[in-house]
C-alpha cells in the first residue's frame, strides 16, 4: 500500500479527514458552541427583522423562521459534539432552521454570507468581552486612588534603575500606575469604539442587489455604526488587533507594578503585608507567608500579553481579505486575553484593597537614606548661591564621606559639611545646622515638591481627587454603553419573539 492510499485509509476519502477535524474542526466547533450560539442567534434574527421590514420576504415567510429560531434549544446544542456532519456551527444552525420552518429558512441567507456574518459575531462577543475588561479597569482604579488617598503622607524611598533614588510618598506610586491603569482603559475604550461597528450587509464582500437597510441591522445589534466599505467589512482585522494590542500593553503595564508589589513583600523590603485570603503557607516552613497572589498575576498577565501577542502574529503577513487566519483559529486568543485580564485586573483591586503597608519601616528607612541629598544640594545654592553643579559636587563628596565613616544621611554633621566646603569651594558656608536638619529630612524633601505632578500631599490630594472625577465619567460612560448593548439585544429578542408567537 502506497503513502496516498494508507492516508486515504486512516482518514476516509470524504471531508472531514480525521485528522483536519480533531486538529482543527473540532477545536473550532467547542469554542464556537461556547461563545457563538447567542450572538449567531442575535444576527439571525436582526437579519429576519430587516429583510421583512424591507418586503425582502412575505410576513408568513418571516413569522416561520421567527417561530424556528424560537425553537432552537441552545443549551442541547451547546452539550453536541462535533460529528463532521456539518462543517461547523453555522451550517449545524441552518440546518436545524430547515427541519423546523421547512425550505423557507433558507431566505433567511439573502444578501448575507458567512463572511459578514461570522465578522458581526466576532464583534459582538469581543464588544462583550472589552466592556467586562472595562469594568473591572475601573474597579481596580478605583480601589487604586483609595489606597493613594491613604497614603498621602506615607514617605518612602523611590528607585531609578533598582537604586534608592529620592524620596517620594507611597499615594505618589500609587497614582502613577493608576495614570497608566487610565491610559490602558483609554486604549481598550478606543478598542470597543472600533468593535462596536456593523459589517452586516457587506455579504461576502461587495454587498448585495437586494436593497437591504444596512444600518437598521446596525441598529438592532447595538452596533454604533456601519465598518462602511464591504471589502474593509470582511477584510479588516485591526478591529481585534486593536484590542490585542490594547491588551497586551495593559498586561505588560500591570505586571511591573506587580513585580514591585511582589518585591515590596520580602522581609528585606518589609513595605507590604498581602492578607490572609491571598497568601499561602509553606509545607514545611513554618514561618511562611508566600505572597502568591501577586506570583499567579505575574505570570497569567504574561499569559494574557502572549495571548495577545498571538493574535498580532497570526494576522501577520495574512491577504487584505476574508482568511482562515483571522477568524475562527484566531479569535479564541483574542478572546482568552480579555478573559485573563479582566480576572487579574478583579484580583488585583482586591490584594491592594486588603494589604497593610509598613509606614514607620519606610519612614525609618527614608531617614537614613542618602535618597534625601538632591535636597541639601538644592539647599546649598539657595544659601551660599553656589551653582547646582558645584553643590552637586560638595553633596557627592559629603555623601562618600559620611558612607566611609559608617553614617547614615540623617547623621550628617554641619561640622562635615564646612570640612567639606573648604575643601571644595575655600570657604565656610552659610547653611545653619537647623537649615542642614531640614535639607535630610525626608518629608520636608517631599513637602517642597509642590509642582504638579509631585508627591506634596496636598497636590497628591488634589490630583487624586481630580482623578475620581475623571473616573466617575468613564464609569458613567461604561454603564450607559453597556446598558445600550444589553437594551438592544433585549429589543431585539423581544420582537423576533413577537413574531414567533403571532
Amino acid at each position: 500500500m502506497n503513502d496516498k492510499a494508507r492516508i486515504f485509509q486512516q482518514e476516509g476519502e470524504a471531508f472531514p479527514g480525521k485528522t483536519y477535524a480533531e486538529t482543527v474542526l473540532e477545536p473550532a466547533f467547542a469554542e464556537a458552541k461556547a461563545n457563538l450560539l447567542q450572538p449567531m442567534m442575535a444576527v439571525n434574527k436582526a437579519h429576519l427583522i430587516m429583510l421583512r421590514e424591507q418586503e425582502l420576504i412575505t410576513d408568513g415567510e418571516a413569522k416561520a423562521i421567527a417561530r424556528a429560531l424560537s425553537e432552537i434549544d441552545l443549551e442541547e446544542m451547546s452539550r453536541c459534539s462535533y460529528t463532521g456532519q456539518y462543517e461547523d456551527l453555522f451550517f449545524q444552525v441552518e440546518s436545524r432552521l430547515l427541519e423546523l420552518a421547512g425550505d423557507v429558512a433558507g431566505n433567511l441567507h439573502l444578501a448575507r454570507s458567512r463572511n459578514d456574518m461570522g465578522i458581526a459575531i466576532y464583534r459582538l462577543v469581543l464588544r462583550k468581552k472589552l466592556l467586562a475588561a472595562l469594568h473591572s479597569a475601573l474597579s481596580l482604579k478605583g480601589q487604586l486612588l483609595s489606597f493613594a488617598q491613604e497614603h498621602v503622607h506615607t514617605v518612602m524611598i523611590g528607585y531609578t534603575h533598582t537604586q534608592q533614588a529620592q524620596p517620594t510618598t507611597m499615594a505618589h506610586y500609587i497614582t502613577a500606575a493608576a495614570d497608566v491603569l487610565s491610559r490602558d482603559i483609554r486604549r481598550l475604550i478606543s478598542a470597543f469604539h472600533t468593535c462596536n461597528r456593523s459589517p452586516m450587509g457587506a455579504a461576502a464582500l461587495t454587498t448585495s442587489g437586494f436593497p437591504i437597510n444596512r444600518r437598521r441591522v446596525a441598529e438592532l445589534l447595538g452596533f454604533a455604526d456601519l465598518v462602511e466599505n464591504a471589502y474593509d467589512a470582511i477584510g479588516g482585522a485591526d478591529y481585534l488587533g486593536e484590542a490585542a494590542s490594547a491588551v497586551q500593553l495593559a498586561a505588560i503595564n500591570l505586571g511591573r507594578t506587580v513585580q514591585d508589589m511582589l518585591q515590596w513583600c520580602t522581609q528585606e523590603f518589609a513595605i507590604l503585608k498581602v492578607a490572609d485570603p491571598y497568601v499561602q503557607i509553606s509545607s514545611i516552613m513554618p514561618q511562611k507567608r508566600n505572597p502568591v497572589s501577586f506570583e499567579h498575576m505575574r505570570s497569567l498577565l504574561s499569559a494574557a500579553a502572549g495571548n495577545a501577542s498571538a493574535v498580532l502574529m497570526m494576522m501577520h503577513n495574512t491577504p487584505f481579505g476574508d482568511i482562515v487566519d483571522t477568524e475562527d483559529d484566531m479569535q479564541p486568543y483574542a478572546w482568552r486575553s480579555l478573559d485573563k485580564l479582566e480576572s487579574m485586573y478583579r484580583l488585583m483591586a482586591c490584594v491592594v484593597g486588603t494589604m497593610e503597608v509598613n509606614r514607620e519601616g519606610l519612614l525609618a528607612r527614608a531617614k537614613g537614606s542618602f535618597a534625601t541629598v538632591t535636597e541639601l544640594a538644592d539647599t546649598l545654592v539657595r544659601t551660599d548661591r553656589l551653582s547646582f553643579r558645584t553643590s552637586h559636587q560638595m553633596v557627592s563628596r559629603i555623601v562618600r564621606e559620611a558612607a566611609a565613616r559608617g553614617l547614615r544621611a540623617d547623621q550628617i554633621s554641619h561640622a562635615l559639611v564646612q570640612e567639606t566646603a573648604q575643601a571644595v569651594v575655600g570657604r565656610s558656608l552659610a547653611i545653619t545646622e537647623q537649615e542642614l536638619e531640614q535639607a535630610l529630612d525626608p518629608v520636608h524633601f517631599v513637602q517642597v515638591r509642590q509642582l504638579p505632578g509631585g508627591p506634596n500631599p496636598e497636590e497628591m490630594t488634589r490630583a487624586i481627587g481630580q482623578r475620581q472625577a475623571d473616573l466617575q465619567a468613564e464609569c458613567a460612560w461604561l454603564r450607559q454603553t453597556g446598558e445600550d448593548c444589553e437594551a438592544a439585544i433585549r429589543r431585539l429578542d423581544q420582537l423576533a419573539g413577537e413574531w414567533g408567537e403571532a
